[in-house]
């Protein structure tokens, strides 16, 4: 049925699956991405590569706000679509609860139409949907200098009238000095609190801004990124419950050398939860599984701290623990099957994938996601490149390859 009603014996079934002994988990939980947006930002990687940091691009224009405009010029069709290859490739890997944040709009509408798309998203590739508003992301041009008037006159009402909708499950900001202050940040927590919203944050990840302490004094589910935590900040994590959300794939891609205080987060009982946070500027890996290698390579997770941080602990960081993220009576039979014995080889080779299926609420789905269609006009575009470079190379292999896209694109 849609929920798993015994764990080793089931007495009544429709369907026996014969895994020929290969290991069953609860399906992975990616519990914070960027990952529907517009536009590209591979420009702004080769400078970081000559030496640019994150700050520094951010501050010269780039960053979260040269997304913006991609973004608000993207329809929510537009949207969806160019999120569908990310989100594919998250599925291959055996996610089956995926965390969707805006805050790449920054103003009503085009915050609405990133919700809008992942919803359109979850409809189509069939995976539990977590819809996180993030109107305090940054401060958009036409605001430049005045971050206050920006949050009083657009990101709480759009956050009153997505509410309204039912768009939202969750509200975030980031603080920080590129993003909003420590004041700014509670004034948003405040009015989510009294829309019945609990909040997410992201945090110290350039510097100490206290959000450990920020997130414990608002209740928040998760304080995200934490490279930069203090003990203090950690301390008080632990005693409020916030789950600390590790992003090492981001960590990787800015080489960032501050690691987060995983000694402390263990001292102090900290759920640690692992995430790709997936997004065009920091960290463009829609891959769980190298986030999980990442997170034991780099951070120093154990493998059971780091599957768990994909699966109970990211439960936790999306206020979904009752219902995903463990194989319990009376929870959902999100389930994944694995070509491995052990969970941590689920995450010991880098660029392999296990995955042999996957279930949603006790149903299979699909083996889906295959290599995508060559029909794609992007793949059209990239077949008739080819055949114009083989056709001036060699006429004989030319009319090979035609002859078979031919046949394939029929």
């Amino acid at each position: 049925g849609d929920v798993t009603s015994a764990v080793g014996f089931v007495p009544d079934v429709t369907k026996l699956h014969d895994l020929g002994g290969k290991l069953v988990t609860p399906g992975l939980i990616d519990c914070h991405t960027h990952i529907v947006y517009g536009g590209d930002r591979s420009e702004e990687w080769e400078l970081k590569l000559q030496g640019a940091s994150y700050e520094e691009v951010a501050r010269a224009g780039g960053g979260i706000v040269n997304t913006v405009s991609g973004t608000r010029s993207s329809s929510v069709e537009a949207l969806a679509k160019a999120a569908s290859p990310r989100i594919e490739q998250l599925m291959r890997e055996g996610v089956t609860s995926l965390e969707i944040k805006s805050g790449y709009g920054l103003d009503v509408e085009t915050e609405r139409r990133q919700l809008l798309a992942a919803e359109a998203a979850a409809s189509t590739h069939g995976f539990k949907l977590a819809r996180t508003f993030l109107g305090a992301h940054a401060v958009p041009a036409e605001y430049k200098g005045r971050p206050d008037e920006y949050i009083d006159e657009v990101v709480l009402p759009a956050m009153d009238a997505l509410h309204k909708e039912g768009h939202v499950d969750a509200v975030d900001a980031f603080c920080e000095g590129i993003g909003f202050t420590y004041e700014q940040t509670a004034r948003v927590f405040k009015h989510a609190a009294s829309l019945g919203l609990r909040c997410r944050l992201h945090g110290d990840q350039l510097s100490d801004g206290r959000c450990g302490e920020l997130a414990a004094e608002y209740g928040a589910l998760s304080c995200d990124h934490c490279e930069h935590m203090s003990a203090a900040g950690a301390k008080a994590m632990g005693e409020a419950g916030v789950v600390a959300v590790l992003l090492p794939a981001s960590s990787v891609f800015i080489n960032e050398a501050k690691l987060p205080p995983v000694a402390d987060f263990r001292a102090e009982k900290v759920a640690l939860a692992v995430a790709t946070n997936c997004n065009p500027g920091s960290s463009p890996c829609p891959s769980l599984l190298l986030a999980l290698h990442l997170a034991c390579s780099r951070f120093r997770l154990t493998p059971e701290e780091a599957f768990a941080g994909v699966t109970r602990h990211a439960a936790a960081a999306l206020g979904r623990q009752a219902e995903v993220g463990t194989l319990e009576v009376g929870k959902a039979a999100d389930l994944a099957v694995w070509r491995c014995a052990h969970p941590r080889d689920i995450m010991y080779q880098m660029g392999y994938n296990p995955l042999v299926a996957c279930f949603v609420d006790g149903k299979e789905r699909p083996s889906s996601f295959p290599a995508r269609s060559i029909t794609a006009d992007s793949d059209e575009r990239l077949l008739s490149t080819l055949l114009r470079w083989t056709g001036s190379l060699a006429p004989k292999l030319h009319a090979s390859l035609s002859a078979a896209f031919t046949t394939l694109l029929k």
